[in-house]
């Protein structure tokens, strides 16, 4: 325990100086912090004060240890990526691999996702991913879940327009909930698939596995993906198939 402590500081201390890596020490407070303590007010200037570039954003929201936000960099250098979440120590793997690898398109964020507005302009996002959220089974506490209708208008606001949100789970009650809730919100589904690996991918996207999803197969659950945008009239790239 005393180590597990010990190591937990080490990741704190570590990413408090890592360049690609922007804090909000006080949750409640609007700006984010450098490594160098400069005081940042991003919203609306990730492109030209952080990327120095006007290529499109995505967006990994609870990135976890980052393994889509890396993965999908490596992929697409036409693009930036930035993870969002809560946990330092978590933030502390990607943004390490992500130095490591020299990808400059690449940046992580530490604060609470509902405060994301405080971040972002509208229209400032292209895409978003959600990867294994905490499912919050009780239903007192479906506020918290990432696709309760309060997040769904948040996402809603700093999405360009036509903009999408990718949603993957081993959790099929969280997933059903999500596509009831993306419903009721008024979105179009541009994907749906219940066990995405008992058939051949249909997008390269999916083959990605996050640190949990790898522990989630090998515990013998299966993994759900959907996609939608809030704008129906634009063209999807996909279109919804069945479970």
């Amino acid at each position: 325990m005393a180590g597990g402590r010990k190591n937990k500081r080490k990741k704190i201390a570590e990413i408090n100086a890592m360049p690609n890596v922007y804090q909000c020490p006080d949750f409640a407070e609007t700006n984010l912090y450098s490594a160098a303590g400069e005081k940042l007010d991003l919203k609306g200037k990730w492109h030209k004060e952080i990327f120095k570039n006007n290529k499109p954003i995505t967006v990994e929201l609870a990135c976890g240890k980052g393994d889509y936000t890396i993965a999908l960099a490596a992929k697409y250098p036409s693009r930036n990526f930035i993870g969002v979440d809560i946990k330092g120590p978590r933030i502390h793997t990607g943004a390490k691999a992500a130095l490591e690898a020299g990808l400059s398109n690449v940046a992580f964020a530490r604060f609470k996702i509902e405060n994301i507005l405080h971040f972002f302009a509208p229209g400032e996002i292209d895409e978003i991913w959600i990867t294994f959220p905490d499912p919050f089974p009780r239903e007192r506490s479906e506020k918290h879940r990432l696709t309760y209708s309060a997040f769904l208008s948040k996402y809603k606001m700093v999405l360009k327009h036509g903009g999408m949100v990718n949603f993957k789970t081993d959790d099929l009650p969280l997933f059903h909930y999500t596509r009831d809730s993306i419903n009721a919100f008024g979105c179009e589904t541009l994907y749906y698939r219940e066990n995405i690996y008992a058939a051949p991918l249909d997008m390269e996207e999916l083959s990605i596995k996050t640190f949990y999803e790898k522990q989630h197969i090998a515990d013998g659950r299966t993994i759900n993906y959907l996609r939608f945008r809030f704008d129906r009239d634009q063209d999807g790239s996909m279109v919804k198939v069945g479970s």
